[in-house]
């Protein structure tokens, strides 16, 4: 069985892969771990078969696989926010925080009211992944735009990606800070992951109608958007667009599965108490009940539907 998956839940699908090793030893699981949008493209080209697809985003399965033909429900089982990141040893990132202790979880400091500007500073270069690989990519891009609104000045988005440095797709940049680049746009719980094993490490949070942090503001993130290539085949539309949204993580059954009954027990796993305890450990926020759509709930499987709940989609 093949778990294909966003690296940024690969501590907690870890611990859920290993759970479900002792429930079913006969079956031989390969994880797969990478860019949502690149792996989506890879099961689209058949370079990649997925008995599972979680993705960094929710959207990229209602997107990117639906409309190929690749998947017909969608699953909201997480969600988190993003942060900015850097070192306190850089020189460049003086200023970007106001004050407070850095204590996470307990306590995480704002960025200063002024933070983009030393963002703009010459020399200093932001770290994100590809936009057209990774939603971590292109949510930075996406929080430019929001930024631009909210601080209402003209050209921030571009003047902001003028300093986007792409980091390789799939490496962990973090080591980096401080030579290579100086900030990073990150999910939290990966940011307070990095700062428990670096003393230097530290991440400010955004304002909620930048950070993609609230539901109810899905509304407003939904100004803000990215087009990409469409992964579907020859003849299907070109590009596709895909807007802002709370961060969110999704998981589904490819209609190619070749596993289909041991996906269904490993995705079972996932939206019971051994993902949740994953999740808890390792983040990002389990949903529980994780959220289906009314039309999508009629297609899950049955054994899933238990574990589900059913309505509008407002992770």
């Amino acid at each position: 069985m093949i778990v294909c998956h966003a690296g940024s839940v690969q501590a907690a699908f870890s611990e859920v892969e290993r759970a479900f090793a002792k429930t079913h030893p006969a079956v031989d699981v390969k994880d797969v771990s990478g860019g949502s949008v690149a792996l989506a493209a890879r099961l689209a080209t058949g370079l990649q078969p997925c008995d599972v697809y979680a993705g960094a985003d929710y959207l990229d399965i209602d997107l990117l696989l639906k409309p190929a033909g690749l998947a017909d429900h969608t699953i909201v089982f997480a969600r988190g926010r993003m942060v900015l990141a850097y070192l306190a040893t850089d020189p460049r990132t003086a200023g970007v925080a106001a004050p407070g202790d850095f204590r996470p979880p307990h306590s995480v400091p704002q960025a200063a009211v002024d933070w983009y500007r030393v963002l703009l500073a010459p020399g200093v270069r932001i770290s994100t992944s590809h936009p057209f690989l990774d939603p971590g990519g292109y949510r930075a891009h996406m929080m430019f735009q929001l930024a631009q609104a909210y601080y209402k000045t003209p050209d921030l988005a571009a003047a902001l990606s003028e300093h986007v440095a792409i980091a390789a797709t799939g490496a962990d940049p973090r080591p980096a800070l401080g030579t290579d680049y100086d900030f990073q746009f990150i999910y939290e719980h990966s940011a307070a992951a990095a700062a428990r094993s670096n003393p230097a490490y530290r991440y400010v949070t955004l304002p909620d109608r930048i950070d993609l942090s609230s539901s109810a503001l899905n509304h407003e993130y939904a100004q803000a958007s990215i087009t990409m290539p469409a992964i579907g085949p020859a003849g299907t539309a070109p590009a596709v667009t895909i807007p802002a949204a709370r961060v969110a993580w999704g998981v589904t059954i490819p209609k190619r599965s070749a596993n289909r009954e041991n996906a269904m027990a490993f995705v079972a796993l996932l939206l019971g108490e051994p993902g949740a305890a994953a999740l808890r450990a390792n983040g990002p926020d389990a949903i529980a009940p994780a959220l289906v759509s009314a039309d999508d709930y009629r297609r899950l499987p049955a054994a899933l539907k238990p574990l589900v709940r059913s309505g509008a989609i407002a992770p």
